[in-house]
């Protein structure tokens, strides 16, 4: 159907210990979008890719305290997160649907 929303249904989540310096996870497999949770203070740039990426402040924004739907077919297989400034934890979570 459509432009129907789809409960998101989580199938893993990696936790990026971020900071001023692109750190990257792998992603688990299952569904074709991710959803990135980004619970510092900072911004975070966040991209999705294969290997080992390296986000820059080109890349997709996330705001402070907040969460963001992205793409991300399944041969994406990493995400690296850069923050703006400081450090914490971004969490990012593989799985199908629509957040929320």
């Amino acid at each position: 159907m459509t432009g129907a929303v789809q409960a998101f249904q989580p199938a893993g989540t990696v936790t990026v210990a971020a900071s001023a310096t692109s750190a990257f996870g792998v992603l688990p497999t299952g569904g074709d979008a991710v959803l990135v949770t980004n619970a510092t203070a900072a911004i975070a740039f966040v991209r999705v890719d294969n290997g080992t990426p390296t986000a820059t402040a080109a890349d997709t924004p996330v705001l402070p305290n907040s969460a963001r739907l992205l793409a991300a077919p399944s041969t994406v297989n990493a995400v690296a997160v850069l923050l703006a400034s400081g450090s914490g934890n971004v969490f990012v979570t593989r799985g199908s649907g629509t957040a929320i």
